[in-house]
């Protein structure tokens, strides 16, 4: 039987880090039935206590629900959770849809949604711009990319998490989110370098930051990550070696259409320099702290 998102009540949920962590958090307070699992039971006691119903394998998880949500961090990662016998697909039967928030190729989406078709179900991309906070506050952009019946059904769903927007066809939310975070790592680089510059001219750092951001330059990212700038939390909201898998899967999606995007080329070497320094597990604000170090002969002082 088909049903609506206002009809769904039982909810799958596979992988809950940070961000699947707290999307789940949210269908559960929204009163859904939510089975999850995760690579490290012990992380997820918080959810478990709040109602989560913990399954051993992603075959489990997709077996019990109506919607079987993924937010996984690459594609090797999402195509195990996705095969073999005690995989999603494998959990996955007709009319069941399955919702990825893994930002992820495009192509390698699309070959998951195939797959799922061959099992008369349905998959979405759906990644989504923010970081934790934005899903405490549900107030996630979501885009998503598929069949236009299966994004009516879950949309509902989804309105629980953020703001949610069906830009076309499967890849089509890959390709948006994939665009969006370019800008993000081009914006945080040319900060970075700017504010360098203003501290080695012999102004103050945290008032060039402020009037910095407080100028036309000033977008909402880099007015959030501006405090991150001056003192580098240990817990990030969105790490390097993330920002990094996504400038790369850009570029080689660019590469594909045959378009340029140097300015994503640039600031992955400088991200490759920052993964050197060990600084891959740190929040992209810590891209002013790398430059401050290449340029300088100062101690380390954000690096582990």
């Amino acid at each position: 039987m088909t049903t609506t998102g206002n009809d769904v009540r039982v909810i799958g949920f596979v992988g809950l880090g940070h961000m699947g962590g707290g999307m789940a958090a949210r269908l559960l307070a929204a009163g859904y039935t939510v089975h999850g699992m995760s690579r490290s039971r012990a992380r997820v006691e918080p959810l478990i206590a709040e109602g989560l119903q913990w399954r051993d394998t992603a075959r489990e998880v997709a077996d019990a629900a109506d919607v079987v949500f993924t937010s996984i961090p690459d594609d090797d990662a999402l195509k195990a959770v996705a095969s073999g016998p005690g995989g999603i697909l494998a959990g996955l039967s007709a009319g069941k849809t399955w919702v990825d928030m893994s930002t992820v190729s495009p192509g390698g989406s699309r070959d998951l949604a195939a797959l799922a078709a061959a099992r008369k179900a349905t998959l979405l991309d759906a990644p989504v711009s923010g970081s934790v906070r934005q899903v405490e506050a549900g107030t996630l952009p979501i885009m998503v990319g598929g069949d236009a019946k299966a994004y009516a059904r879950v949309e509902p769903i989804l309105r629980n998490l953020g703001k949610p927007t069906r830009v076309g066809s499967n890849g089509h939310g890959l390709a948006l989110k994939l665009a969006i975070n370019i800008s993000l790592g081009v914006q945080m680089l040319a900060l970075a370098e700017g504010l360098l510059l203003a501290e080695r001219s012999g102004v103050d750092r945290t008032l060039a930051l402020e009037l910095m951001t407080g100028s036309a330059i000033g977008s909402p990212m880099l007015k959030a990550r501006a405090p991150l700038i001056l003192d580098l939390p240990q817990e990030a909201w969105f790490d390097i070696g993330l920002l990094q898998k996504d400038l790369v899967l850009a570029l080689d999606a660019a590469r594909g259409l045959g378009i340029p995007i140097g300015t994503a080329a640039y600031a992955d070497e400088v991200l490759t320099i920052a993964h050197a320094l060990g600084y891959q597990s740190r929040d992209i604000a810590a891209v002013f702290e790398v430059l401050d170090r290449v340029t300088s002969q100062r101690e380390p002082t954000g690096a582990d």
